[in-house]
């Protein structure tokens, strides 16, 4: 597809590489001819420099033939009038960056309305449910879901201790009564998709899939600890820290933030009246145990500083905080702390790069059995992707063991009317079902593009 994405800053950037991968053909804009200059030297892109805004901006780079544009600047009035320009001269559809707390969900509807805007996203949002979900659930490093929360994968990295360590995947659901399936398994470098033959090890980071229900029972079997955390603090009061203490604090958490800007402190004070906000600076260790970091459920960094995050965060794990999130951007940071020891990251551009790439992947293949859902797993060595089924004969209403799938292919799970099915062989697909497929090193567009 012909993609135009304004604006080449980090969730840019990361836009771009993600888009560029897919082998869509992308244009890029920017005021700045140095981050074009990098942009085009780093990836195979068209880039032009002005104004996203711009109808000559737009023209030059070929709106009229573009099939979706992406405004991603700094400005959330800027992405939407690029948006709306560029509906206007004829791109097919559009998606805006908007993160400013006071467009809240009807301001952004009456938008969409009247500018033709296709979609909005919120980096600093869609963060923070991901983390309010690995809160919800700490024995978690990653919690996806599905079809509205009927179904859920989570990502768990295995003691040594582990009952699931040493026994073949064919016998795990015998020794437990919860319904669910293993589908990914990453050790190292290399990720599986297993077999029942395969046998976990100790450090392996497993995915598997089940209902919300038969989690929670899994792991009370495994004698995981699960409980919500209850005391959360959060370092930063960034946008994404808002929407987090919103959500944890309307669900009676106890939430402390930390920030040195007071005149953000004073903000968050009338923002939040249900948490607590403290003046000081987080990376001052003594004030960080003076507001009882030992005796915290969770610890999240949400600080504008990769490295500052990662080295507080390893901070909190040496004060024993069970739960200890870090927010990173970047990746080489990310993947460093990781194999230190940090087990729990979130990036706010993965985030957004899953959302776009999951929509132009519907938009390529709008009349097959399209991609609802989209989610990259175990660092991006494979995908859960969840599937609207058609009525295709070489897929439906035949027994899945029947089917010839393609290599590193797994279907997950079948939703049909509420209920969240784990497949075995004699399941059969139907039209109108969500199915959710693991794939790892290879990109499906469609259902069908499971079979060899």
């Amino acid at each position: 597809m012909n993609i135009i994405v304004v604006g080449g800053g980090k969730i840019g950037t990361t836009t771009i590489a993600s888009l560029v991968a897919e082998g869509h053909d992308v244009t890029a804009i920017d005021h700045n001819s140095e981050v074009l200059t990098e942009l085009t030297n780093v990836y195979d892109v068209i880039g032009v420099m002005g104004n996203g805004a711009d109808c000559e901006t737009l023209e030059e780079a070929g709106v009229d033939k573009a099939e979706l544009v992406v405004a991603v600047t700094d400005s959330d009035e800027v992405n939407m009038l690029c948006c709306f320009m560029a509906r206007q001269m004829g791109a097919a559809h559009t998606i805006a960056r908007i993160r400013n707390p006071e467009y809240n969900d009807r301001s952004l509807s009456t938008m969409k309305q009247h500018t033709g805007l296709s979609m909005a996203i919120n980096p600093e949002r869609l963060a923070a449910e991901e983390l309010y979900r690995i809160l919800r659930l700490p024995s978690a490093v990653k919690i996806e879901t599905f079809s509205r929360r009927k179904f859920e994968m989570i990502e768990i990295i295995l003691k040594e201790d582990s009952p699931f360590v040493g026994v073949p995947l064919s016998e795990l659901r015998s020794q437990f009564k919860a319904k669910f399936l293993i589908c990914v398994v990453q050790r190292g470098e290399s990720v599986f998709i297993p077999d029942g033959a395969f046998v976990l090890q100790g450090g392996d980071k497993v995915g598997l899939t089940a209902s919300p229900a038969e989690i929670q029972k899994l792991l009370r079997g495994m004698g995981m600890v699960n409980k919500h955390a209850r005391n959360v603090m959060i370092l930063g009061g960034s946008r994404t820290a808002y929407y987090l203490a919103k959500r944890l604090a309307s669900g009676g958490n106890n939430v402390k933030i930390i920030e040195k800007k007071l005149p953000l402190c004073d903000e968050l004070c009338d923002l939040l009246p249900k948490a607590t906000i403290i003046h000081g600076d987080g990376t001052d260790q003594e004030l960080l145990l003076e507001e009882g970091l030992k005796d915290m459920d969770a610890f999240v960094s949400l600080t504008d500083m990769d490295e500052q995050n990662i080295l507080l965060s390893f901070f909190a794990s040496a004060h024993q905080v069970s739960k200890v999130i870090s927010k990173v951007s970047r990746d080489e940071l990310g993947a460093l702390a990781q194999r230190l020891g940090l087990e729990c990251i979130v990036s706010p551009r993965k985030i957004i790069a899953n959302v776009l790439v999951r929509y132009a992947r519907a938009l390529e293949n709008a009349s097959g059995s399209n991609v609802e859902t989209l989610y990259k797993l175990m660092d991006d060595g494979a995908e859960a992707l969840e599937f609207n089924v058609k009525d295709d004969p070489r897929l439906v209403r035949i027994p899945l063991r029947t089917l010839q799938l393609k290599p590193q292919v797994l279907i997950a799970g079948i939703l049909r009317n509420r209920e969240a099915i784990i497949p075995s062989g004699e399941d059969v697909i139907l039209p109108g079902d969500k199915v959710v497929v693991i794939a790892a090193a290879q990109h499906l567009q469609d259902l069908a593009d499971i079979l060899k």
